[in-house]
């Protein structure tokens, strides 16, 4: 893209999200949210002004944007859907992509030095999101989303590999391959849930030794635990001479030192594997509801299991590529039906194979 098309690019985006964040703000009910919204708006009314103004210079004319109507809904869809934690987290992914591709333009592209200090101070602004989204972020808790979402994803090719397989030995018998699919189904969600369970309990346990072990240093010998405190500090790659002073400073604060040394667990394992264990259980309908539905051919019913699997899978992308801040949803969305699918063509070959090498008919 030449650089005229990336500042007209520019404008229609800083045009949208001013629009973004005042219709945000009249939907707010939370007062300092809402106070930062109409912020942000003010702030990205400016800098739609700045580009409308480099185009202009440039003899470059454009109509005046409008964020769509739709687009709006669709923000406020996605707002009730994902509920405010994911939303923000999407929001921030927005504005640092603006701030990357800013950056780029202020380094690549021929400004004048006014653009240059007008464009640094733009870029400045949009770090001020991120970081206003950040602290927002802070207030809720995504690890139990995670578990939920890849619960969910786990239910869907695990089952969807299994009903695939068995629709390949059992053709003409779609009630057989879909209670199957839901008895592995079920195994399967008990085994993640306990796996959830045991992980997190397993890290909080290891924690607490941690912590232990370091009240009982600082008790019997608090040089001792100011050399087990400078090598770890050490192993994280921090100079000794710099890691010697952090322990002198640090050498009477218990607390800060334990805490440094251990990571905080935030979540709850109870409710860990509850989130992995129904997750996963919702996971498996998509594709096992079919047989149930479709009772004359395993191989029709395996059709749709296949069509609302890879919905299904493109759903859990976006939301595992949000809820994990990545910046390539569609990569992360081809990744995932690619998988899904691929590991699903493989086990109705197998399934094949296997009626072909038994001789089982059905």
């Amino acid at each position: 893209m030449n650089p005229i098309d990336q500042a007209i690019s520019f404008y229609k985006e800083e045009v949208e999200a001013a629009d973004l964040y005042t219709y945000l703000a009249k939907i707010e009910k939370n007062p300092q949210t809402k106070s930062n919204f109409e912020a942000l708006a003010k702030m990205e009314h400016a800098h739609a002004k700045f580009w409308h103004q480099f185009l202009k210079d440039r003899n470059i004319e454009i109509l005046e944007e409008k964020f769509h109507k739709f687009k709006l809904f669709t923000y406020k869809i996605l707002r009730t859907l994902v509920g405010s934690k994911l939303f923000v987290t999407i929001l921030e992914m927005n504005e640092i992509t603006s701030t990357e591709s800013y950056y780029r333009y202020f380094n690549e592209a021929s400004l004048t030095e006014e653009e240059k200090l007008i464009l640094s101070k733009i870029i400045e602004d949009e770090l001020e999101h991120e970081k206003m989204f950040s602290r927002q972020k802070d207030k809720f808790n995504i690890e139990n989303i995670r578990d939920f979402i890849l619960g969910m994803n786990d239910g869907l090719v695990e089952i969807l590999g299994t009903v695939t397989g068995l629709s390949a030995i059992y053709p003409k018998s779609p009630i057989t391959v879909g209670t199957a699919g839901l008895v592995v189904g079920v195994a399967g969600a008990l085994s993640m849930a306990i796996g959830a369970y045991t992980s997190v309990r397993s890290q909080r346990q290891v924690n607490e030794g941690i912590k232990r072990k370091m009240e009982l240093l600082f008790k019997v010998s608090k040089d001792r635990a100011k050399e087990e405190f400078l090598n770890k500090l050490s192993e994280s790659g921090i100079p000794e001479d710099v890691g010697t002073e952090i322990v002198e400073k640090l050498s009477n604060n218990e607390d800060a030192m334990t805490n440094l040394l251990t990571e905080e667990i935030s979540e709850n394992e109870i409710k860990s594997a509850l989130y992995t264990g129904i997750a996963y259980l919702v996971g498996l309908l998509f594709p096992v509801l079919p047989y149930f539905i479709i009772t004359s051919s395993s191989l029709v019913a395996l059709l749709f299991s296949v069509i609302f699997a890879a919905i299904a899978l493109s759903i859990v992308g976006v939301v595992v590529s949000v809820a994990s801040e990545s910046l390539s949803v569609k990569g992360k969305v081809l990744e995932m039906v690619v998988t899904g699918l691929g590991a699903a063509a493989l086990s109705y070959l197998f399934g094949t194979l296997v009626q072909y090498v038994f001789g089982i008919q059905a």
